[in-house]
């Protein structure tokens, strides 16, 4: 089979287009034929080095969406997605024209969105999905504000938000673009600069919110802090700008803060499908929308893709075999 693999790290010129041995099926795996993959900034961080865990030589790429080619016949010829923290890291990737994967990782994609909008969930939806839903519990009624809500994490967690019945508060240093999913959702928007902390409280009575998503961390870490009320959560899922950070420990703990931190990123290629899983009922329902499609490529102009991302790109950028 044709695969992208990278022996040692650095740019994305270090990917080469080789063949590979393709997988074979046994009694614990299946092996799906991906259709479209997307390029993930993760995984460009991984083929720059910054992931010590990866194991080289490797095939990168942590989202998919595919067909079961060979596995249990139940699952032959159905169309499933998924996404992993292992795989394109410790196990080969989705940059490939196939991919072996335990059977606890299946999951039947939405029959609403296409291979190349499906290939485009995994990571955003799931840490957004993690935080929000899983660790946050946010209720119908409740206020989240989204910090870095223009981004693909912070737009699916606005998505995800909504299709829960939550007001949305939008904090970001734009506006969001109205004829986005994310764009049009959202109940407020609020400048991230240093009146953030003002404004919110106006918006919220004075309060605050009950949850804080903050997809930047670091430089905004005091901030997410400062937006949240009285026994409110604050996820955290990044380190921008700074990895160490301090805050007032007295405001803190007299404000009861609940702080959460989020890593998709342990949960390898199996422990993601239930989420996936749960996943499905939002885009069927038309509750949850895939996000817009950038560019395509196919797999052997893969550094391309991985240029185009590492460029900043806005929109998401999908492999297609």
């Amino acid at each position: 089979m044709k695969a992208i693999q990278f022996k040692t790290f650095g740019t994305p010129e270090v990917l080469d287009y080789v063949d590979l041995p393709t997988p074979q099926a046994d009694a614990d795996n299946a092996v799906v034929r991906i259709v479209a993959a997307s390029v993930n900034p993760s995984d460009v961080k991984n083929v720059s080095g910054h992931f010590e865990h990866t194991v080289l030589p490797r095939t990168p790429g942590r989202d998919f969406s595919g067909v079961v080619a060979d596995g249990p016949q139940a699952w032959l010829g159905a169309e499933v997605w998924g996404t992993g923290g292992d795989i394109g890291f410790t196990r080969d990737g989705t940059h490939a024209e196939f991919i072996k994967i335990p059977l606890a990782a299946l999951s039947r994609k939405p029959a609403t969105l296409s291979h190349a909008e499906a290939a485009a969930i995994g990571v955003n939806f799931v840490v957004a999905w993690l935080g929000t839903v899983e660790y946050a519990q946010l209720r119908a009624g409740e206020t989240i504000a989204v910090i870095g809500a223009g981004g693909g994490v912070g737009g699916a967690v606005v998505q995800i938000a909504k299709a829960h019945g939550a007001r949305v508060i939008a904090v970001d240093r734009h506006p969001l673009d109205a004829t986005t999913p994310a764009g049009c959702l959202i109940d407020d928007y609020v400048p991230f600069d240093e009146h953030v902390t003002g404004r919110l409280r106006e918006l919220t009575g004075g309060a605050g919110t009950e949850v804080v998503y903050d997809t930047v961390g670091g430089v905004a870490f005091e901030t997410a802090l400062g937006l949240v009320k009285r026994r409110g959560r604050v996820l955290e899922i990044s380190g921008t700008g700074k990895r160490r950070v301090d805050f007032d420990l007295i405001d803190f703990y007299h404000n009861e803060t609940q702080l959460l931190g989020v890593d998709s990123a342990k949960l390898g290629v199996a422990e993601s499908a239930p989420l996936m899983t749960a996943l499905v009922e939002g885009f069927e329902s038309g509750k949850l929308t895939g996000p817009a499609i950038a560019q395509e490529f196919p797999l052997e102009r893969a550094r391309e893709a991985y240029n185009a991302v590492a460029g900043g790109t806005r929109g998401r950028v999908v492999i297609r075999m």
